[in-house]
C-alpha cells in the first residue's frame, strides 16, 4: 500500500480546487525532456514575481534560481489578485514549452521600451517555459 501525502500550503484557491501532492515539482525539471510540441499535466511549486496589472489574467513564478514560467489560466476562466507577486504558489494543469521567434522577441522588447541596441541583440528563437492552469493556490 502506498500512501500518497499532500504538501501542507493554506491560502486561496482560484479557478478549480485541488489537492497539493507531494510530488509536486518545485523546479523546471518537469520540462527538461519535453519538446515544443509536448505537454504534460502536473503540478508545480514556485514564487510569484510579477502578475498582470491589467485584469490579473496572467503570472509569472519563478520556479528555482534560473527558471521562470509565464502561466495563463485556462480558457481565460479565473484571475488572480493584482497584487499576488511575492507569494508561493501551487498550480495544476499543463506544463509546454512555447518557442517564440524571433521577430515576437523584438516586439515584446520593443513594447517593454527596449533600446535599438537591445533589440538587436535578439538573434535566436526562444524556448520559454509556459503552464497553462486550470486553478491555483496562493498562499496567504
Amino acid at each position: 500500500m502506498i500512501s500518497c501525502k499532500e504538501e501542507t500550503m493554506k491560502g486561496d484557491f482560484y479557478g478549480q480546487e485541488f489537492e497539493v501532492s507531494r510530488k509536486a515539482d518545485k523546479t523546471a525539471e518537469t520540462y527538461t525532456n519535453l519538446s515544443a510540441k509536448d505537454s504534460v499535466q502536473t503540478q508545480l511549486i514556485g514564487e510569484i514575481t510579477e502578475v498582470c496589472q491589467s485584469k490579473g489574467c496572467w503570472m509569472k513564478v519563478k520556479l528555482d534560481a534560473d527558471n521562470e514560467v509565464f502561466v495563463r489560466f485556462k480558457d481565460y476562466g479565473f484571475f488572480v489578485p493584482k497584487d499576488a507577486a511575492g507569494k508561493k504558489v501551487a498550480m495544476n494543469g499543463a506544463a509546454f514549452l512555447e518557442e517564440m521567434s524571433v521577430e515576437d522577441q523584438r516586439h515584446f522588447a520593443e513594447d517593454e521600451g527596449a533600446s535599438e541596441d537591445e533589440i538587436a541583440l535578439i538573434t535566436a528563437p526562444k524556448k520559454t517555459l509556459r503552464f497553462e492552469a486550470d486553478g491555483v493556490l496562493i498562499s496567504n
